[in-house]
């Protein structure tokens, strides 16, 4: 099934509603924004929530991942780790600020749809309001579920395949085959949909050390955040080979967050690797910490429903110290089969569950991390860990 479905006929303009206004309506949905007629949410289960779509007025399916943030919902839409995916917002007013392009993580949108509990609209131009940002990207949403509802049922069932349908499309009765019909996360190759196909440089004839990033769904905030230390960056695609990342001008190697199953990615992990026998400064962020993982040896394994989220508490074993951080990911490194001898330990750990958050190498410049350092949303507790990969770099 494609994830998403045209409907038929329905504008994309706010101000022109396909069905008529509805007092129930205008209280999930600001009437600044319009809403686009009753929509249903489906799970794989056989749950099916009630709604108002406001998004583009289409289907999308995928599986279901929480969120937990209050702010941050445009860094979220625009994270490439969200490909695939249906977020579900807990933080019951989603729309409360308007859009900044600066604050985007990539050119485009690419979760398949927002779930939220009640959609504002917190400025009056159109053209930076959320809801016209995921309608002009083709993305659905809908407006009017208990989203803390449907997290306890996640919480409780484990992840889920759902589907947001069209407006309009109210059958109960194949709402929950539609969602059935979703391809299965773990099937889909989604490094090779986000990842560019051309390598790009930043800060070209500047001084200062180069960083090469491996890009397997970079966020935007990451190269900033390199920039800020001085450092030129190259972003390189998913497909770089070792000689592309271990080029002689390049004193350090980024292997960039990205959706999807690391146990699919033989080539970045192969990579990995020849970076790490290289000895060469070597830095891994969420899908890069676990593609790490598999090349020292370690198994990864998917997590009962995922870490989506800006308070997650991760505590480093080296130092005690604990800091907030934010986190996407449905995959864990499994620390108990790293090998003995192989130079690698665990680092830091997750407060909540005791999952693996890091890694480090006894005697390299490499360092890991599960979560997301470089605070888009925030917070910005873990932004040192750059600090460390530039000073290794230089």
């Amino acid at each position: 099934m494609d994830a998403r479905v045209a409907s038929s006929g329905a504008s994309l303009l706010p101000s022109i509603s396909p069905f008529p206004p509805r007092p129930r309506a205008s209280a999930m949905v600001d009437p600044r924004i319009g809403d686009l007629g009753p929509a249903l949410l489906a799970l794989e289960d056989g749950t099916i929530f009630d709604g108002v779509a406001f998004g583009a007025p289409v289907a999308g399916g995928g599986d279901l991942v929480v969120n937990t943030s209050q702010t941050g919902y445009q860094e979220v839409c625009t994270d490439p780790s969200y490909a695939g995916q249906v977020v579900v917002m807990t933080y019951p007013l989603i729309g409360n600020y308007g859009r900044l392009l600066d604050d985007d993580q990539s050119a485009r949108p690419w979760l398949r749809g927002l779930v939220v509990a009640n959609a504002t609209a917190a400025v009056l131009d159109d053209g930076a309001q959320l809801a016209r940002f995921l309608r002009d990207a083709d993305i659905p949403a809908i407006a009017g579920v208990d989203t803390r509802a449907l997290a306890r049922h996640l919480r409780t069932n484990g992840s889920v395949r759902g589907v947001i349908l069209e407006p309009g499309a109210v059958d109960r009765g194949t709402a929950t085959e539609r969602a059935r019909a979703v391809p299965r996360w773990e099937d889909q190759d989604f490094v090779a949909e986000v990842s560019p196909a051309a390598v790009v440089e930043h800060g070209a004839g500047e001084p200062g050390p180069l960083v090469a990033i491996v890009d397997y769904g970079l966020k935007a905030n990451i190269v900033r955040s390199l920039r800020r230390r001085g450092v030129r960056v190259r972003v390189l695609p998913h497909t770089a080979t070792a000689a592309d990342a271990l080029s002689s001008d390049v004193a350090g190697v980024v292997l960039s967050p990205g959706p999807g199953d690391p146990a699919r990615l033989a080539g970045p992990v192969a990579l990995a690797r020849a970076v790490i026998d290289a000895g060469r400064p070597l830095l891994g962020i969420c899908l890069g910490h676990q593609v790490v993982g598999r090349a020292a040896g370690a198994d990864t394994r998917r997590l009962r429903f995922g870490h989506h989220g800006a308070n997650h508490p991760v505590r480093d074993l080296d130092t005690g110290y604990v800091q907030v951080t934010a986190q996407n990911h449905e995959v864990q490194v499994v620390g108990e089969t790293l090998p003995r001898n192989g130079g690698f330990r665990v680092s830091q750990v997750n407060l909540n569950d005791g999952s693996v958050e890091g890694l480090r190498h006894a005697e390299l410049p490499i360092e890991t991390v599960q979560y997301h350092p470089e605070g888009a949303p925030g917070p910005l507790d873990a932004l040192a860990v750059f600090d460390r990969f530039v000073a290794a770099c230089s």
